[in-house]
């Protein structure tokens, strides 16, 4: 297997770093629009076998893309960039002959009369508008397998498989009891995606009726995390397992929860206010003369960098399904989780522990790709593949996982 990685931020560097340790895959491209970025995280994990390299492209430039993946060779594009970059490098894949792997998928738009009760374009449909010319290459789209979602997805299909007869409810819950030393507001992970995914109208599945939305922080929850992280309050965010379980899972209702807590969602509702939630450029004044910038962009640019954020960040982080049903003709509950401990994560890896659990979930499903275990055509996401192996290889990657019996 030959790996063309595009995207050399923090999730980029720590999948190098994991990448590093396993010995499946031949040959691992770094790339990314800043060379020097690029060359940074191959240095993070050189390993004396020359399998890394670094170049330079510019993701939204989907040409420029597949000629990379021809001119290196690499059989796979793992995709580590924001989410507005995920159809050219969807494309380019395609286009070159070469399987594709992300952690996010295609954006959505919201309904233009009715976007707190209907869905517009919602997250991966123009991902799944392309399955049938995935089927026809032959070659495997295999789509948010990041940690959520990711490893969330995998946790739904072994409840479904191993724990359930039937399923009532699926409810993905994310919780952390991280802190950041000398920062009042420092979010964990991009402050581009998170503004994405808890501000756009979440989406709820419910058989019979299908995919609706609701109001941003809608039903809030306050749910007990495990490994000493404790009750969080947890509010309905768009996310893409709401969209890939009921593809694949029976389930009478889907939703997703982040645990964000009141400061949090102030702030992201300050930002709407001020309108700095906003992508599409706007004109400012500097002293070289006029130049437009995404409002979104600037609040990225002034808050610290989530990678480098480790060395201060103290606590846990948790990633989890519940699930709800009847096994036996009695009623069952229980909650998958994974769990790291930024101090972990810090020593081992050098990486703080949500860039780190986000990174280890495709470094896995890329092996089982590269042993044949995980095989097929198409867009496909996590639910579609025999879970118990991916839970197994986990593990040996010193990411164990539990279950809370209710």
């Amino acid at each position: 297997m030959r790996v063309l990685l595009v995207g050399a931020g923090g999730v980029g560097t720590a999948i190098t770093r994991i990448a590093a340790r396993r010995s499946f895959f031949e040959a691992m491209v770094v790339a990314d629009r800043d060379l020097a970025r690029a060359e940074a995280a191959v240095a993070a994990a050189e390993d004396g076998t020359g399998r890394f390299s670094a170049a330079r492209v510019d993701a939204s430039d989907e040409a420029a893309v597949t000629a990379l993946l021809a001119e290196r060779r690499c059989d796979v594009l793992l995709n580590a960039t924001d989410p507005r970059f995920v159809m050219p490098l969807f494309g380019a894949a395609l286009a070159a002959g070469a399987d594709y792997l992300d952690m996010a998928m295609s954006l959505s738009r919201p309904h233009p009369e009715r976007p707190h009760q209907e869905c517009g374009v919602k997250l991966g449909d123009e991902q799944f508008e392309r399955a049938a010319e995935w089927e026809e290459a032959g070659r495997l789209a295999l789509v948010g397998m990041g940690v959520e979602p990711g490893l969330s997805d995998v946790f739904a299909r072994y409840a479904a498989d191993e724990l359930f007869d039937a399923i009532e409810e699926i409810g993905v819950r994310d919780g952390a009891n991280l802190t950041v030393d000398g920062y009042d507001f420092a979010p964990s992970f991009s402050i581009w995606t998170t503004i994405e995914e808890c501000l756009n109208p979440p989406v709820v599945y419910e058989a019979g009726r299908g995919w609706f939305t609701t109001p941003p922080f809608s039903e809030p929850e306050v749910f007990d995390f495990p490994e000493g992280i404790g009750p969080v309050s947890c509010v309905n965010v768009e996310h893409e397992e709401v969209l890939l379980m009921p593809r694949w899972v029976d389930a009478g209702r889907v939703t997703f929860k982040y645990g964000l807590g009141e400061e949090f969602i102030g702030t992201l509702r300050t930002l709407h206010q001020l309108g700095l939630d906003r992508t599409e450029p706007v004109a400012v004044g500097s002293d070289l003369g006029a130049a437009r910038v995404s409002p979104r962009d600037v609040v990225a640019a002034c808050l610290p960098d989530p990678a480098t954020l480790g060395e201060r960040m103290h606590g846990k982080t948790c990633a989890g399904t519940w699930v709800k049903g009847t096994k036996d003709g009695r009623a069952r509950e229980v909650y998958l989780y994974h769990v790291v401990d930024n101090q972990w994560s810090m020593r081992e890896y050098g990486s703080q522990a949500v860039v780190w659990q986000t990174a280890v979930n495709p470094v896995v499903a890329l092996e089982l790709m590269a042993a044949g275990t995980w095989a097929g055509s198409g867009v496909l996401g996590p639910e579609a593949f025999a879970p118990r192996p991916f839970l197994d290889l986990l593990t040996s990657y010193g990411a164990p996982w539990g279950v809370r019996e209710s």
